[in-house]
């Protein structure tokens, strides 16, 4: 595949699907089933979206927003809205209003597409405030009243077949360039308002050339995706769309977090893509099933692991009668673990935020790959990842083909190649302090090792500095305490501060059999007063601590008085902890830690 003779994304779209026109290509849940549609099918549906988004005034450089969960319609809106030039604007579906308000206002966008009822509200109040977006577009029929201000548009009809289109949207595609903009995303933001990158057609081609590179070693052939991240995600944009595309591979959509291990038994996917939070939960699924087994199903697990981390982690030759004991672990135990995950799988590949090494290395251990990259929505976004003959869980791996690292004097990674964003959207001196003498400067830092492998040891702005001047990676720490099934998250806390502390969020399971084993039932936020509770938590925290070194302890911690989500405000909705917001409804009782003996 030469994907630096391609001239943009909606191009290779349009070549995959006069290549493969009666492939299947996107999957999605209809009354309970999986059905699927072409890449001829989804061609002329973007074809006609794109002649009505033309017909309603979007050019090349208009912004248009896209609010919407996973789906076929995503996809096609993103590639009608490049087709001619325009710019898609994804937002996450966990977005407020003032959120979208933010977006609307500061991408200046012209039309927002929604995908129904659920989202809609949250985006029409926005944009009922919003200087530049009145029109709306929405995938499913509305229920909810539309502000009369604003120009309701039924997908369907967009979407209605004609004898002749109005645009030659084929010809208007050909004419895009490398270096035009195909997409906004917009950061997260761990604090503050997000920032707009800026990403290229060119730079996200780039990226889908260092994935094949990467995953050739494999042997690409009809590969099928398993998509959950969101599509607001530069990373699955990226990585399970535009990718996917272009080696003409079947996608099918996730129906959540709650259905991913049924929809792996569907999709039976080959490759899948995600953060590290859903390979923790398929670790405590994994373990919690062998737990209640018990008896000689335990032990034959307890055994692979024990193998595997001898050969596959350790590289370590295995004796005569460790080979034998493997070969029997290799039928009555990996077997049915690669069944769990469909049978097909070649590979997980971990993204996003730092994968803990034990996690990786439990499924390694399993005959399971997964690979961990590193990268950041400025570069569109992987910048480093494991090769898959050279599997080091500890490390990201080496920089991807035609990407360049190098390591600052004060240990920053700086990266450069297309792959880096154009800058961010109306902000220059953002932009400036980013991008200096063509290399981005990411904020981590870290070290590159003999082999190549990039190991990330830090975060510049993430460090906690104690008052004895230590520095101390809070990540690392936080770690070691949700590896604990126990714990299902956890914040630390200790800037300019004798010693750490921490907020942490009990696991459900853990909560359920403190609870009977009182007969009785409590609420998480009843239970962050119980002083009994605390107790019990403080106990296992000193069991986490015997494992950490003297500055990393976390001398106390109080219960939080509910998870850390989305909803809440508490997590970015690419699953990261907001530590400035957690602070504001902790910091009191965090302070408080510190007037403790």
């Amino acid at each position: 595949m030469n994907y630096k003779a391609l001239n943009n994304l909606a191009t290779m779209f349009f070549d995959s699907a006069e290549h493969f026109p009666q492939k299947p290509f996107l999957w999605a849940k209809r009354n309970g089933k999986y059905i699927s549609g072409s890449y001829s099918e989804t061609k002329n549906k973007v074809q006609l979206l794109a002649d009505s988004l033309h017909q309603l005034g979007i050019e090349k450089g208009d912004r248009v927003v896209v609010v919407s969960e996973n789906r076929p319609e995503w996809v096609i809106a993103d590639l009608a809205i490049i087709s001619l030039g325009g710019i898609t604007v994804p937002a996450y579906t966990t977005n407020t209003t003032d959120d979208h308000l933010y977006i609307l206002d500061h991408s200046e966008a012209k039309i927002a597409i929604v995908s129904g009822d659920k989202l809609a509200v949250r985006l029409m109040n926005a944009m009922s405030k919003s200087a530049s977006c009145k029109t709306i577009i929405s995938i499913e029929e509305l229920s909810s009243d539309v502000d009369p201000g604003l120009k309701h548009l039924d997908w369907s009809s967009l979407l209605a077949p004609r004898d002749k289109l109005s645009t030659d949207v084929l010809k208007e595609a050909v004419n895009l360039k490398r270096n035009d903009i195909a997409c906004f995303i917009y950061t997260s933001g761990t604090g503050g308002n997000p920032k707009g990158v800026m990403l290229t057609h060119g730079s996200i081609l780039a990226n889908c050339s260092s994935a094949y590179d990467l995953l050739t070693e494999f042997g690409l052939g009809d590969e099928i995706f398993l998509s959950l991240l969101p599509l607001s995600h530069s990373y699955e944009h990226t990585c399970g769309l535009y990718f996917p595309i272009s080696i003409g591979a079947q996608i099918y959509y996730a129906e959540g977090p709650d259905k991913v291990a049924q929809n792996l038994q569907e999709a039976k996917p080959t490759i899948m893509t995600a953060v590290p939070r859903l390979y923790e939960a398929l670790h405590d699924r994994i373990q919690r099933g062998v737990q209640q087994s018990g008896g000689l199903k335990k032990y034959l697990f307890d055994l692979t692991l024990k193998l595997g981390r001898k050969e596959r982690v350790g590289k370590k030759p295995l004796s005569l009668t460790e080979k034998l004991s493997n070969m029997l672990v290799d039928h009555a135990v990996r077997t049915k673990v690669s069944q769990r995950f469909g049978g097909r799988l070649k590979a997980f590949v971990s993204g996003g935020a730092a994968l803990n090494p034990d996690i990786g290395n439990f499924f390694l251990s399993l005959g399971v790959n997964i690979l961990q990259g590193y990268g950041q929505t400025e570069a569109s976004p992987i910048i480093s990842c494991n090769r898959p003959g050279n599997i080091r869980i500890e490390t990201v791996g080496p920089a991807l083909k035609d990407v360049e690292i190098k390591i600052a004097e004060d240990g920053e990674i700086l990266v450069r190649g297309e792959l880096v964003m154009k800058g961010y959207w109306k902000d220059p001196v953002a932009t400036r302090a980013a991008i200096k003498d063509g290399w981005l400067h990411t904020g981590d830092v870290g070290v590159l090792e003999e082999d190549g492998s990039l190991r990330i040891t830090d975060r510049k702005k993430d460090i906690i500095v104690i008052s004895g001047g230590d520095n101390i990676a809070p990540a690392r720490v936080e770690g070691a305490i949700t590896l604990e099934p126990e714990f299902l998250q956890a914040m630390v806390y200790g800037d300019k501060k004798p010693y750490l502390v921490g907020v942490v969020v009990p696991s459900e399971e853990f909560v359920k059999e403190w609870c009977e084993g009182q007969k009785d039932t409590f609420t998480l936020g009843e239970l962050s007063d119980n002083a009994e509770f605390n107790s019990v938590i403080q106990s296992v925290m000193t069991r986490i601590n015997s494992r950490l070194s003297q500055i990393e302890k976390v001398r106390h911690v109080i219960v939080a008085e509910e998870p850390f989500t989305t909803e809440n405000g508490l997590m970015t909705p690419t699953l990261k902890i907001k530590r400035h917001k957690i602070l504001e409804n902790y910091s009191e009782k965090l302070e408080r830690l510190y007037r403790r003996s």
